[in-house]
């Protein structure tokens, strides 16, 4: 078995994948917050998969983990994880020390693309598939001839910091008018304030409701939403993108909102008709552990080598 653990800000999420390719029940608890806290909510995650085996960690072939941050895969360090606390884990190493068998790590996002294709594309010709990651933040994940696209410097698909307005808000990575400043949960929370715990349902609902100012700011998210498909399909021409992360949680709304300003813009463009991007565009099926699934991936050497 291989094992697949998605180390969020507040939530960790397990699963195992079987030498026949069928996945085990989800193991699912809350993330400390610290390095020693994340280290031991993995140890713990483990532990908890091993009894559902019924077997020790010897049991599983392989072991990966998907985290937020900058993550050197060669060498299993993370830096820059803000939201977990992190500025500088030798995870990979630390946890090898403690389960007495190699770890992988690799950053959230592209195992999550590497988790949604092997649910939705893996098998089918062509393979070129882009996961496009909605959720406090905006990155995706590029996987190409089947394997992940990470680049030179580990950055591939980093698009949400490629600013689209010189003039626009300040972003968190220091530029202005990035990508992410649109099409995130952030920008919805920047843009629609609300004391609800759910602000990108709340706007959603409100413009539903014909609210002038949720029409707007919903209007504006789904552009940028659209802006991120379109890059996507301009830089790396996949056949298939695939929208993920907490706000894919908006189902049709999202994808028909997107839709609506891709179809707009094809209307006015004959270049992009021609491209047919609502045709490539879904939403990954609400409750499909790619995280998680993709972070087993990444615990095997070929994924690993790719």
């Amino acid at each position: 078995m291989r094992l697949g653990i998605d180390i969020g800000g507040t939530k960790t999420a397990a699963v195992a994948i079987g030498a026949d390719g069928d996945l085990s029940e989800q193991v699912r608890m809350p993330t400390g917050f610290g390095a020693e806290a994340v280290i031991e909510t993995a140890v713990r995650t483990v532990a908890r998969m091993t009894e559902i085996a019924g077997a020790g960690t010897s049991a599983f072939s392989s072991i990966g983990i998907g985290i937020p941050g900058a993550v050197d895969s060669e060498s299993g360090r993370v830096a820059h994880a803000v939201n977990l606390g992190l500025e500088g884990l030798d995870l990979g190493p630390r946890l090898a020390d403690r389960l007495g068998i190699d770890v992988r790590i690799e950053n959230d996002v592209k195992a999550a693309a590497l988790g949604a294709h092997h649910l939705l594309v893996a098998g089918e010709a062509p393979e070129a598939m882009a996961y496009l990651n909605l959720g406090t933040g905006l990155a995706a994940g590029i996987v190409l001839d089947g394997s992940l696209l990470r680049g030179g410097h580990g950055v591939a698909g980093e698009i949400g910091h490629i600013p689209v307005d010189p003039a626009g808000e300040r972003c968190g990575c220091g530029q202005r008018g990035c990508l992410e400043t649109l099409a995130s949960g952030s920008a919805i929370a920047r843009m629609w304030p609300t004391s609800s715990a759910l602000p990108a349902r709340d706007l959603f609902d409100a413009a539903d409701a014909g609210e002038p100012r949720a029409v707007e700011v919903r209007d504006r998210f789904l552009t940028g939403v659209a802006a991120a498909v379109r890059l996507l399909a301009l830089t790396t021409d996949v056949d298939r993108i695939v929208i993920g992360g907490g706000l894919a949680a908006l189902g049709e709304s999202l994808l028909e909102g997107t839709h609506r300003i891709l179809n707009g813009w094809a209307a006015e463009s004959a270049f992009l008709a021609s491209l047919d991007l609502t045709a490539r565009v879904q939403v990954i099926p609400l409750g499909f552990p790619a995280a998680a699934v993709g972070a087993a991936l990444v615990g095997a050497d070929q994924w690993q080598k790719s």
